[in-house]
């Protein structure tokens, strides 16, 4: 039986979204969303897994991070529409497979707003004022969707100034690490110690490397916005390889003061590893990284809720979604339904509180996603066309999807019992959207 399969419009199809993305605002989304806040945990996590050689970890996650990376890139260059990996696997492999894989990326990014929105209105903000929980997740929540539907020029200006600042803190935080080394408090031998006492230099390498690369997922929700990007084959490749370059540039750099500046049990003890590089320096008011760790948050807030609208409206334009959320404001050309209604999700999930539960599913939701974009790029590139977009070789998508894999058998027991509930039901719901699709033909 023949798996009923959407057709891709060409590139230079229009469009109902605004085309505004350039190369440089698409690089600033980019690295915006994959520094976001979670670099200022990263450091002690890895630390404890992996010994003072923070670095070293780093360095293979980010390769592996550029295996699924150029998937994405060869894919975006000759489908760029919204709806990313949920558009390339219905294109590979009909309408179930697009809706498993939109669902899991749904479900990654609605939960993750929830959890950031959360995260905004906890310790951080209490540093400065003291507000109800509910009451400044709302108002957060609100604030970001009315930013996502006034425009993606709007948003994306939002998030250069808020990604400046983010790396504003971090390369502070590399400066202060080398001051505490240059005046005698620091020990750049930490940085060659790869291992723990309960795993070897091989082991220790592998268990940092699968922490460190959660650090770099966020380039995928760049996909979302391809269709809203001026000339998309040339800007998408550059922004992409040039912001990951950049962020694990500073993350070698941030993990390796950090481990130097503070000793590696300091470190892995510490929920905030970074503070304790100000702890160490002195000389700089802690509240700072207060303000720095606020605007990562709302960032990280910001970019996921334009990921998850766009990625609702383009399954609704596949018919994998209700048509509703494929509206869009006739004056900004923004998904208003899209942002509507992923936004609603995310403030009742922050609201009830009930995210940890879902919250350590996310990288094996984005494991299965980064597994069929992989595979997808495999088996699409079999079609002919005559299109001039990027292409990556053969052996990257296979070495992407075997990546995953691997990443996959890191991940915990009760992870997995958790995210197999979460894949169950949208292998159910998937099922009956792609009957209702094969139906209404």
């Amino acid at each position: 039986m023949n798996t009923p399969r959407l057709a891709s419009p060409p590139p230079d199809a229009p469009t109902p979204l605004k085309k505004a993305l350039t190369t440089p605002l698409l690089y600033f989304f980019i690295v915006g969303d994959v520094l976001g806040a979670g670099v200022y945990v990263l450091v002690g996590r890895v630390a404890a897994d992996s010994g003072g050689a923070v670095w070293a970890p780093m360095a293979v996650a980010l390769c592996l991070a550029l295996l699924t990376a150029a998937s994405y890139a060869e894919l975006v260059t000759a489908y760029p529409r919204a709806g990313g990996a949920s558009h390339y696997a219905t294109l590979a492999y009909g309408p179930f497979a697009g809706f498993l894989a939109g669902f899991c990326m749904l479900a990654a990014g609605v939960v993750s707003v929830a959890a950031l929105a959360r995260g905004f209105a906890g310790d951080y903000l209490s540093e400065f004022v003291s507000l109800p929980a509910a009451l400044t997740t709302a108002v957060f929540l609100v604030a970001l969707a009315l930013l996502n539907a006034r425009g993606i020029s709007e948003s994306t200006r939002a998030n250069v100034v808020a990604t400046v600042i983010e790396l504003g803190g971090l390369l502070l935080v590399t400066g202060l690490g080398c001051w505490i080394v240059l005046r005698g408090d620091g020990d750049p031998g930490r940085l060659t110690e790869l291992g723990t006492t309960d795993q070897g230099p091989g082991a220790a390498l592998l268990s940092g490397a699968v922490l460190a690369y959660y650090s770099f997922l966020g380039f995928e929700t760049s996909v979302n916005v391809a269709e809203e990007t001026r000339d998309p084959r040339r800007a998408y490749p550059r922004a992409l390889f040039a912001a990951l370059f950049t962020a694990g540039v500073v993350y070698l750099l941030v993990g390796a003061a950090a481990a130097a500046a503070v000793p590696t049990g300091e470190l892995a003890d510490s929920s905030g590893p970074l503070l304790e590089v100000v702890r160490a320096a002195g000389g700089v008011p802690p509240g700072l990284f207060s303000v720095i760790a606020l605007v990562a948050v709302a960032n990280g807030a910001l970019l996921s809720g334009i990921m998850c609208s766009r990625l609702a409206y383009g399954m609704a334009r596949d018919r994998l979604l209700p048509r509703f959320l494929s509206r869009v404001l006739p004056g900004r050309r923004t998904p208003w339904a899209a942002i509507v209604t992923t936004t609603a999700f995310s403030l009742l999930l922050a609201i009830t509180g009930d995210v940890a539960t879902l919250a350590s599913t996310l990288v094996l939701l984005l494991l299965v996603v980064f597994f069929l974009v992989n595979t997808s790029a495999l088996v699409l590139r079999r079609t002919a066309s005559a299109r001039d977009h990027f292409r990556a070789p053969a052996v990257v998508p296979l070495l992407g999807a075997a990546s995953c894999v691997l990443l996959a058998t890191r991940i915990e027991r009760d992870v997995w019992m958790r995210g197999s509930l979460v894949l169950v039901l949208g292998a159910v719901l998937g099922a009956v959207a792609a009957a209702r699709l094969r139906h209404s033909r």
